[in-house]
């Protein structure tokens, strides 16, 4: 039986569900696996657990074509595809390491299940040496069943962006794979093809390579944020404006203008739990990353910049205040609330006796999960209601809709014309020159 066309990705979280189904996509068929019955449900109903723009129309034009399927099954889907994506959750343990219970739960499956050659792909974010414990586990289950069957496991890991996941999948800046057997690679290069048809994007590497230059790449970019934000409080103090300073270094082409925004911290589902599984692997092997240290530390502070404002503003007892907030989700165009600023932001207001009033485009549901218990915190319908009788409007996320309000709104609705700009959006002295008072991020 020839397998080549078929894949099956195990895990249908964030990773799982946007490789599944942009490979669907372009052709191939795709049976994606998850231990979650509800989630399996939902996606065969046409439903997505996720909000990704684009992803559920994809979803549904791709199950609908018969390329895309969903199941709970294990047997079926080690049974189905020669390709099998791991692409299942890595929390962070207690020590900040990657907990690889789910992963190797997966690995042993597959070699409990499979009755011939199959390519163990890992797409999880997982810490260097990963790849070599998958093998050892799956040796071990084949051992007990007495077959001697043959495998391959690549490291494949993911770039995707969140709220820009399709495109980055569809159209990737580089596909890094780690293999070290013949076979592994002409299968991950066959696979790859149709998404590299103006240019050679795939960078063919050792398997511990592949798996540290996850690490790497999304470690870098933190150290830019918490770097432009150690030096945005500065320029405050120092009376200069951090968005020219931005200006004048990203000019440099060395540097250049990506993730030089300062802000209130960077959160989500990656940059948080890279960054200490990247430290814990150093602690591990005795290497202090203290780089890293220091951009994880320059993080949890950054996170109460915009609450030390406000309590430089009105005081340390915040009882009978309400403050406007705009923007819940850690970043645009995701309903993702993992390591959020603004639930520290929301936490220390309430803490302090003030009421919360907030809206998100998109994260509001899932805000109301993560935080609802706190009983001052209220979610708001839309943007202006949002204001009502607040005494300040503080901006999170910068979300589009965020950029043009209507500043007339803005100040008739709150107590006093007042905005604490974690996100930098608008220009200073315009507004200052309307009568408002504007708090900003190293300006």
């Amino acid at each position: 039986m020839h397998l080549s066309n078929k894949i099956t990705v195990i895990g249908s979280g964030y990773v799982g569900l946007v490789t599944g189904t942009c490979l669907a996509e372009m052709g191939n068929h795709v049976l994606c696996l998850d231990v979650d019955p509800t989630k399996i449900e939902l996606l065969q109903q046409g439903g997505i657990p996720i909000y990704e723009p684009g992803l559920d129309e994809m979803v549904r034009r791709n199950a609908a074509a018969g390329r895309l399927s969903f199941t709970t099954d294990v047997a079926e889907s080690v049974a189905f595809g020669e390709i099998q994506f791991i692409a299942v959750g890595t929390p962070p343990d207690e020590d900040g390491s990657a907990d690889l219970q789910y992963v190797l739960a997966a690995a042993r499956n597959i070699a409990h299940h499979m009755d011939g050659y199959r390519v163990v792909v890992d797409k999880s974010t997982v810490p260097v040496g990963t790849a070599d414990k998958v093998k050892t586990a799956m040796l071990e289950v084949l051992a007990e069943r007495g077959a001697a069957l043959p495998f391959s496991v690549v490291s494949n890991p993911e770039f995707l962006k969140e709220g820009a996941a399709i495109e980055d999948f569809m159209k990737p800046d580089r596909i890094i794979v780690g293999a070290e057997d013949e076979q592994a690679i002409a299968t991950m290069r066959r696979l790859y093809a149709p998404f590299q048809r103006n240019h050679e994007r795939i960078l063919c590497m050792d398997v511990r390579s592949a798996e540290l230059t996850k690490y790497a790449a999304n470690a870098m970019l933190a150290t830019r944020i918490s770097f432009m934000n150690e030096l945005a409080n500065l320029a405050e103090t120092l009376g200069a404006d951090i968005e020219w300073v931005r200006k004048g270094i990203g000019a440099d082409p060395r540097i250049g203008y990506h993730f030089l925004y300062p802000g209130t911290g960077y959160g989500g589902s990656c940059f948080p739990k890279d960054v200490k599984a990247l430290v814990a692997s150093g602690r591990e092997h005795g290497h202090a990353m203290r780089v890293l240290n220091a951009v994880e530390a320059a993080n949890d502070a950054q996170k109460l910049r915009l609450v030390n404002k406000v309590v430089a503003r009105f005081g340390e007892d915040l009882s009978g205040r309400r403050f406007a907030l705009w923007g819940l989700a850690f970043k645009p165009n995701t309903d993702d609330m993992r390591e959020a600023p603004s639930r520290v932001i929301v936490d220390e207001l309430t803490r302090r006796g003030a009421e919360v009033v907030a809206f998100d485009p998109a994260a509001t549901d899932e805000a109301r999960r993560v935080m609802g218990s706190n009983p001052k915190l209220a979610f708001a319908a839309d943007m202006d209601s949002a204001l009502l009788g607040a005494d300040a409007l503080l901006i999170v996320t910068e979300w589009k809709a965020f950029r043009a309000p209507d500043f007339e709104r803005i100040r008739t609705s709150l107590k006093q014309p007042l905005i604490f700009d974690g996100r930098n959006l608008y220009d200073p002295a315009w507004l200052r020159g309307e009568g408002f008072e504007y708090l900003a991020i190293g300006r």
